[in-house]
């Protein structure tokens, strides 16, 4: 393979979810392409570092100093969504169940790797918090060791406050089949089961 497709190949590669075959062909079709797409390909991923940045006030990806959420007339004021990336707020978006706010921390606690209290933008939260009129905190860390620790962290760090702290649910996938489930997964939808009935 010439050096400059093996150079592009391993670039690609470095994306989540590309594989190394799938680097290779995707460098090869990007040989097909006319010469003014992959201009304006280039132009755009020049752009990328230039044009986006984190919103001032939740840390999502924006053009401007507020993202569009944030800037938005028509979401929940009183809601915050606390998520570890700004690229999961597109996925939370995308299943059209919430029309709140939300707070990118910018990662997870993970001692392991170096990361504690002081490298998340927790206290940008606690000034929103303080700062407004949020009745709900949602915490939608990871259901990993490490979002799990993060999301009790966060929860005894706001308790004083007169908000109510909540934990989205995490157990079996909807359409899966309880027997390919794992010991963790059933233990998380054991324990976040609700109520189908007012029976007491």
């Amino acid at each position: 393979m010439p050096k400059a497709l093996q150079r592009l190949s391993e670039k690609l590669n470095r994306l989540p979810g590309i594989g190394k075959r799938t680097a290779e062909r995707l460098s090869m079709a990007l040989l097909d392409w006319p010469e003014e797409q992959l201009v304006a390909l280039g132009e755009d991923l020049q752009k990328l570092r230039r044009q986006i940045r984190p919103c001032n006030c939740c840390g999502n990806y924006s053009e401007q100093e507020l993202c569009p959420i944030c800037s938005s007339a028509n979401r929940q004021q009183n809601l915050i969504c606390v998520v570890e990336n700004a690229s999961q707020i597109a996925v939370i978006e995308g299943s059209n169940a919430y029309r709140g706010m939300y707070h990118v921390l910018g990662g997870k606690l993970s001692p392991l790797n170096g990361k504690g209290p002081a490298d998340l933008r927790i206290r940008e939260l606690r000034e929103r918090l303080q700062n407004s009129l949020i009745t709900e905190l949602i915490i939608a860390t990871s259901p990993d060791l490490e979002g799990e620790a993060t999301a009790h962290f966060l929860a005894e760090e706001f308790r004083g406050m007169p908000i109510l702290i909540s934990r989205i649910a995490s157990g079996i996938p909807a359409g899966a089949d309880l027997s390919y489930a794992d010991a963790a997964t059933l233990n998380l939808a054991l324990n976040g089961r609700r109520k189908l009935n007012e029976f007491p």
